[in-house]
C-alpha cells in the first residue's frame, strides 16, 4: 500500500551553497544531513509543513547524480512515496513488468529502506519507493 510523498529529490552541484539558500529561504537550516556511500552522495533535507525536500550533491564522477546533473543540470531528480512494505512492493511492481535500477532493496538516507523504479518504466520520472527502519 501507497502511504504519501515522502519526499523530493533534487540533484545540486554545491550542497553547501544551496543549504545557506534554502535555510535564509524558508527559516531554519536543514533538520538532517548525511553520506549515502553506496549512491555517492551527501544528502540535507528540510522540511516545510509536512513536505520534505532532500537535496542530493555527488561525492564522485561513478554517482548516479553526477551523471543526471551533466546530462541534464540540476533540478528535480526524483519524487519518492512511502509505502507499508517495501519487499512486497518491489516484487509486486516486478511482476507487473516495471523496471528498477537495481533489482533489490538497500539502506538509503533519512533512516529508510528504499528503491528506484527506472524511469522508463514510468513515463521518464524516477520514483522512489522508502518504508522507514524500524529499530
Amino acid at each position: 500500500m501507497w502511504k504519501n510523498v515522502e519526499h523530493i529529490g533534487i540533484a545540486v552541484r554545491d550542497l553547501s551553497h544551496v543549504n545557506e539558500v534554502y535555510s535564509k529561504l524558508f527559516g531554519e537550516p536543514p533538520y538532517k544531513s548525511e553520506a549515502v556511500e553506496l549512491e555517492q552522495v551527501d544528502t540535507s533535507f528540510f522540511k516545510v509543513g509536512n513536505t520534505k525536500i532532500e537535496f542530493l550533491s555527488a561525492t564522485g564522477p561513478e554517482s548516479a547524480i553526477a551523471k543526471f546533473i551533466e546530462k541534464r543540470g540540476e533540478g528535480i531528480h526524483h519524487i519518492a512515496f512511502e509505502v507499508e512494505d517495501i519487499h512486497n512492493e518491489l516484487e509486486r511492481l516486478q511482476a507487473e513488468g516495471f523496471q528498477f535500477t537495481r533489482p533489490e532493496v538497500s539502506k538509503g538516507a533519512d533512516n529508510k529502506l528504499v528503491c528506484f523504479i527506472h524511469p522508463k518504466s514510468a513515463n521518464g520520472v524516477l520514483v522512489e519507493l522508502c518504508q522507514e527502519i524500524e529499530n
